[in-house]
């Protein structure tokens, strides 16, 4: 079973991907475009061969605008789950900085780790 993770945010998605037991960071998409954004999302769950995708809530405003945006990612045909993925940026950064990840990449790609972060997350206490 393949599973795409999703960290939310206002202008740009950090993607994890899981085949098995272990999620690894894919990508980071960014967009200014909903359309593009669920047009470049079709792709890649095809691609991919995804069967669920996982997106990553927290408290407040944000959380709920990653609800809604699952929503919208669920009407695709692809089952969407939500899980909480409080502090999974933060503890993205400090799994990069133990790994000696330069800043500048670390960074770059901070989203796609926080993404993993929090499928790894729904994997250990899911699946």
């Amino acid at each position: 079973m393949t599973i795409l993770g999703i960290d939310w945010g206002e202008a740009k998605l950090g993607l994890a991907l899981s085949v098995g037991r272990i999620a690894e960071p894919y990508e980071v998409v960014r967009y200014s475009d909903t359309k593009i954004l669920n047009e470049t999302l079709a792709e890649i769950i095809k691609s991919q061969n995804v069967d669920k995708i996982v997106v990553g809530v927290s408290e407040g405003k944000s959380g709920e605008a990653a609800k809604v945006f699952g929503q919208e990612i669920g009407k695709l045909g692809t089952q969407v789950v939500f899980f909480d993925e409080s502090l999974s940026t933060l503890e993205a950064r400090e799994l990069s900085r133990q790994a000696g990840i330069k800043r500048k990449k670390a960074r770059a790609l901070e989203d796609a780790f926080a993404a993993a972060v929090m499928l790894q997350s729904f994997l250990d206490s899911y699946v």
